[in-house]
């Protein structure tokens, strides 16, 4: 990536990643976005699941949401993905921190419109959040497509950081002993899948929702 003004990470330079495969794997790890704009004259962030298919972001909703229709006129955005890995507990609370994995895209939206774009961005959506989905749910009706907006956001200007590893404490701190430092871990894991109350006692999980 080539960083521009906006994208070009100002503190802790050395937690910024500049290579493309980096801010792939940060997007495709997420499950959530949140994508920030301005809507009559006054800031919003949205969360929001999406997609990825090379260098663009997916965004899905209702024709009928105001923020959809207003991102829908090639307005400036940004969209966020983060990860906490880890809290990282110093000797001092100045030195507190998060092992983490964040990207920050710029870009102006896109309407979607070109029929087979609309369904190659809307199975990218799905299957970001829940993988295998497409080939086995029932695939949207004309009507449902007809009320579903989809937005794109160009990946050409976008900034990655990562921090990882223990505390970093000034020596003195280290030197006066005493206080515990560390790393506390974050993990994020699926559990055991609940049927749905109305579902037929004989319909067992798919293997990939049993899989994840």
């Amino acid at each position: 990536m080539s960083p521009t003004s906006r994208s070009s990470v100002g503190r802790h330079r050395e937690r910024a990643r500049t290579d493309r495969a980096d801010l792939y794997a940060v997007l495709d790890a997420g499950l959530v976005c949140h994508l920030g704009l301005v809507v009559d004259g006054a800031p919003v962030v949205l969360p929001t699941g999406y997609g990825r298919i090379g260098d663009t972001v997916y965004l899905h909703g209702s024709t009928g949401a105001r923020y959809l229709q207003a991102a829908g006129q090639a307005v400036p955005v940004c969209l966020t993905v983060t990860h906490v890995d880890g809290v990282v507990y110093a000797r001092s609370v100045f030195s507190h921190s998060m092992n983490y994995r964040s990207a920050v895209v710029h870009g102006v939206t896109r309407a979607v419109t070109d029929d087979d774009e609309r369904l190659a961005a809307l199975r990218a959506i799905v299957e970001q959040l829940s993988p295998g989905s497409w080939g086995h749910a029932r695939l949207p009706t004309r009507r449902e497509l007809a009320a579903t907006a989809v937005l794109a956001v160009d990946l050409a200007e976008a900034s990655v950081k990562v921090r990882t590893g223990p505390p970093a404490d000034d020596e003195e701190d280290v030197a006066a002993g005493g206080r515990w430092a560390g790393v506390l871990p974050v993990r994020t894991v699926f559990g055991a899948p609940e049927p749905c109350p109305r579902l037929a006692s004989d319909v067992p999980a798919p293997p990939h929702v049993v899989t994840r």
